[in-house]
């Protein structure tokens, strides 16, 4: 799991009301809305580093088209009580086979961790208040699980078992 630090993050928003410029960028590691990237998708060019934050009610299947020229896609997550991020991320890689960047932003809790990771997730912008050190533990609690999840497909007792 990757802990994002926003002063050393290279992904940087898109500032403005109108969001980005009609013109094509030149710098990569742009961070859009979802209404920028419906803006300049058209003439955004191919191969450039870019990412979009969704709200947690985003359909995913609206952007199945566009995940080949995504390379992080950020989720939300308004309280640490709705859960409808999870959901998002495991369609991403289950379904839609989603191999860029997973990453949880907004109220991001440490006990959240072992769950995102099983979604999805691989990358996290915790809450301010949240320890890095008790994140990297909380990692840890849990080296198998009798279900399997969207990085392993089945449980290690499973494996153990045949």
């Amino acid at each position: 799991m990757n802990f994002i630090d926003t002063h050393q993050d290279p992904w940087q928003r898109v500032q403005g009301e109108d969001g980005p410029s009609p013109h094509p960028p030149t710098t990569s590691h742009r961070l859009l809305t979802l209404e920028q990237w419906h803006a300049v998708r058209e003439h955004w060019p191919d191969g450039l580093a870019t990412a979009v934050e969704l709200s947690n009610d985003f359909d995913i299947e609206g952007l199945a088209a566009d995940l080949p020229r995504l390379s992080v896609i950020v989720l939300q997550f308004p309280k640490w009580v709705d859960g409808r991020a999870y959901s998002q991320a495991r369609l991403l890689r289950a379904r839609y086979r989603f191999a860029g960047e997973i990453r949880a932003t907004g109220e991001v809790l440490v006990d959240m961790l072992p769950l995102l990771q099983r979604c999805g997730f691989d990358a996290v912008q915790l809450r301010a208040d949240q320890s890095l050190d008790a994140a990297r533990r909380a990692l840890s609690f849990f080296p198998a699980h009798y279900q399997g999840d969207v990085l392993q497909h089945q449980p290690v007792f499973a494996k153990v078992a045949a």
